[in-house]
């Protein structure tokens, strides 16, 4: 059985392959609800970037914009 990767909006996807099928940032294997937890915890977007180099501006923002959409 082929395994479908699903495009949640233009920068986060779900693979059920990688990070048991949570959504993560396009081209990582970077849990988007690992920096959800930070961003709630009060850690600026600099700081988060500088642990996790693979993540732009934008990916984080998208991560919020993302979770805004689905509580809606």
């Amino acid at each position: 059985m082929d395994t479908i990767r699903v495009e949640l909006s233009r920068l986060i996807v779900v693979d059920p392959e990688v990070c048991h099928g949570k959504p993560i940032f396009k081209g990582t294997r970077v849990m988007v609800s690992d920096i959800l937890e930070l961003l709630a915890s009060g850690e600026p977007i600099d700081r988060i970037r500088r642990e996790y180099p693979s993540l732009t501006r934008e990916m984080i923002l998208e991560a919020l914009n993302y979770t805004a959409k689905v509580l809606k």
